[in-house]
């Protein structure tokens, strides 16, 4: 079974972090707006998880959308990570 990567492992890859707002009707209430918050990393500009998590709502989800907002942000560039190998403490 292959693990997964982790959290770092994605940003290093270019992965950033996608929030989504998600609103929906209830089904027995169709004027009632609720709201719903995704989290997952992504690559952008294509966003394929939240793609496919829209997908999954369409599909298995009775409450219809109504609509989406989401924001990306990479956490991590080339520049700022760097590989420590020791550390010095002067007192």
């Amino acid at each position: 079974m292959a693990q997964s990567p982790s959290e770092t492992e994605l940003m290093l890859r270019g992965y950033g972090l996608t929030t989504a707002e998600i609103f929906y009707r209830i089904p027995d209430y169709r004027n009632v707006l609720n709201s719903f918050v995704w989290q997952e990393y992504d690559l952008a500009p294509d966003h394929p998880k939240l793609f496919e998590f829209i997908e999954f709502w369409h599909e298995e989800i009775e409450g219809p959308l109504h609509s989406v907002r989401f924001t990306h942000r990479k956490l991590i560039s080339p520049g700022e990570w760097r590989n420590v190998t020791g550390e010095f403490h002067y007192h």
